[in-house]
């Protein structure tokens, strides 16, 4: 329904009802935040002209008020701090909404025949069980007992719809659901350290594959990310199955290797019986004193970005398969500018091959004078030495 579009629009670009009122009152229409209120609830309809001032003013194309989303969403969990209001984790649900479905037209588009593996969920009851659900997910996957380089891409290469959000760092952990009732889709905050978006998305894939009671779905889903991230077998090859101590500097080793946490490691040693939760007690005692709690140190260095949604984007609008209007009526801040590439101050190959023998060697003394100011490492790819 229009209202509904018309709400999401103002939510996205951050105004109140309040401010919108104002804004058309200054542009010469009669509005207040009862009537604006009206417009959202269907309870009214704005004249076509109040439509394109609206669509000015939420930096959005007039069409994006009449686009009726044709699907559904059932989330099933929400991971956010108190302190996130009730209209943002809306403002999230739409993103999410209208994102998936392009994400789903543009895969059955682009990829009619293309097949997905996501194991059905299961009842699960203790934590055992949800690291039996993990590592099924990494046979599934064909993971083995490596590393897992790039979670976020593995996960959409089988089919989960994975959705970037990177507002409200600190407040939004992750959201997920059902699309029409058997696609999953997840919701992640990139806006956070990669370790976190790692371990916050393999928790939202563990929510989509487990059925738990309410009041074990937390626990149970931080289990299973943390199996999923480092099998047990893993963790006692890496540890040893008892440890009377370890130093966080050798935890932040494994993160750097993982991908999980040093205190997503610190869970992970304790629910294995590796350490005990007394000496677990001691570690957090040292993650605090040296502030690490929110920002630890080890950087894990990778991407974790969703890319399938922009790359079919790029493709579909390329190959003439969908317009930039299309789009945009649905996500209107996508961003479609080509990248700045400064243009090369030196002559192409060919360029120089015209040339005559004078410029050609003018230019290649101007390339050697050039790079004699440059510093630079020469290494062996292979370590061997001529």
């Amino acid at each position: 329904m229009i209202g509904e579009r018309i709400r999401q629009a103002r939510m996205l670009a951050g105004l109140t009802q309040e401010q919108v009122a104002t804004a058309l009152t200054r542009a010469g229409f009669s509005a207040t935040k009862a009537v604006i209120s009206k417009y959202e609830n269907n309870k009214s309809t704005p004249s076509a002209s109040m439509l394109l001032e609206m669509s000015r003013l939420f930096d959005v194309q007039s069409s994006y008020f009449l686009y009726e989303p044709q699907i559904e969403i059932e989330w099933l969990a929400y991971r956010k701090h108190s302190v996130l209001p009730a209209k943002t984790q809306e403002m999230v649900k739409d993103y999410a909404l209208d994102a998936a479905l392009l994400h789903l037209e543009l895969r059955n588009l682009l990829y009619p025949d293309q097949s997905y593996n996501f194991p059905e969920s299961t009842n699960v009851f203790a934590p055992d069980e949800a690291e039996s659900v993990a590592q099924n997910l990494r046979v599934a996957w064909k993971l083995g007992d490596l590393p897992i380089e790039n979670l976020t891409q593995t996960a959409e290469e089988n089919g989960v719809v994975v959705i970037a959000w990177n507002r409200d760092v600190g407040q939004f952990d992750g959201l997920s659901g059902w699309c029409n009732g058997d696609i999953p889709v997840t919701v992640v905050n990139t806006g956070v350290d990669v370790d976190r978006r790692r371990f916050n998305l393999a928790h939202e894939l563990g929510h989509l594959l487990m059925r738990t009671a309410e009041e074990q779905s937390e626990p149970l889903a931080h289990r299973f990310a943390g199996a999923l991230l480092v099998p047990a077998e893993i963790a006692f090859r890496e540890l040893g199955r008892k440890r009377s101590s370890i130093t966080l500097a050798e935890l932040g080793t494994l993160k750097r290797r993982y991908g999980l946490s040093i205190q997503g490691w610190i869970f992970r040693a304790t629910d294995l019986g590796i350490i005990t939760r007394h000496f677990a007690t001691s570690l957090w005692r040292e993650i605090n004193q040296r502030g690490w709690k929110k920002s630890e140190p080890f950087a894990y260095i990778a991407d974790e970005e969703p890319v399938l949604l922009d790359q079919m984007l790029l493709r579909a609008v390329s190959e003439g398969l969908i317009t930039v209007d299309y789009v945009r009526q649905i996500l209107p801040n996508f961003n479609f500018e080509e990248p700045v590439v400064e243009p090369s101050q030196f002559p192409t190959p060919m360029e120089l091959l015209a040339m005559s023998v004078e410029e050609r060697e003018k230019w290649m003394d101007r390339s050697f004078d050039l790079g004699a100011q440059e510093d630079f490492e020469v290494f062996e790819a292979f370590g061997e030495e001529e």
